[in-house]
């Protein structure tokens, strides 16, 4: 099967993608985009849209010291940490995974599985996921939970691995 590419969001029935604003600065951005994100890393989004988190795996470049710090204890393909405190929220909120076509969709950031369109965006599928956390798990990712996360974000962030930095703006410690 080719490119599988989704956005997660809280909102129902969303008919258009339209484009907007990045949330972030990306130099490759010229103008409003739809955001999508790859099949690989979708794992990333299943979560309540403003809950930051720390998210990172192994590339072929990963050190032998990095695989044990970070994955010694686990056999996870993918880990995510969010703070402790957005546990019931991630419990309790219910996600829908829109599905697009790849056909105006460009790579932005193969690391965190970015992938922008500047064209309003038909979603061609969309699935209702009512347990974020057990569809994080059946995916072969970690969920960890930890009262702060900003310490990780910086060791992620110096190490070898591959990860995403998500609204990290929203952690608190």
């Amino acid at each position: 099967m080719g490119l599988r590419l989704f956005h997660i969001s809280e909102e129902p029935a969303i008919e258009i993608f339209e484009p907007r604003p990045s949330p972030s600065d990306f130099a490759a951005i010229t103008s409003n985009v739809v955001f999508a994100i790859s099949g690989e890393l979708l794992h990333n989004y299943l979560l309540p849209r403003q809950c930051p988190r720390v998210t990172y795996y192994q590339v072929p470049g990963t050190s032998a010291a990095d695989k044990m710090e970070f994955f010694a204890s686990s056999s996870a393909d993918f880990i995510i940490t969010v703070p402790s405190v957005w546990y019931e929220s991630i419990k309790t909120t219910q996600l829908y995974c829109y599905e697009f076509a790849p056909d105006n969709f460009t790579l932005l950031d193969e690391c965190a599985g970015y992938y922008i369109s500047y064209k309003s965006e038909k979603p061609i599928g969309v699935r209702t996921v009512i347990d974020p956390i057990s569809e994080i798990l059946s995916r072969n990712a970690e969920l960890r939970f930890s009262p702060a996360i900003l310490p990780l974000a910086t060791a992620v962030k110096k190490s070898t691995l591959g990860f995403s930095l998500i609204r990290m703006h929203n952690a608190k410690a």
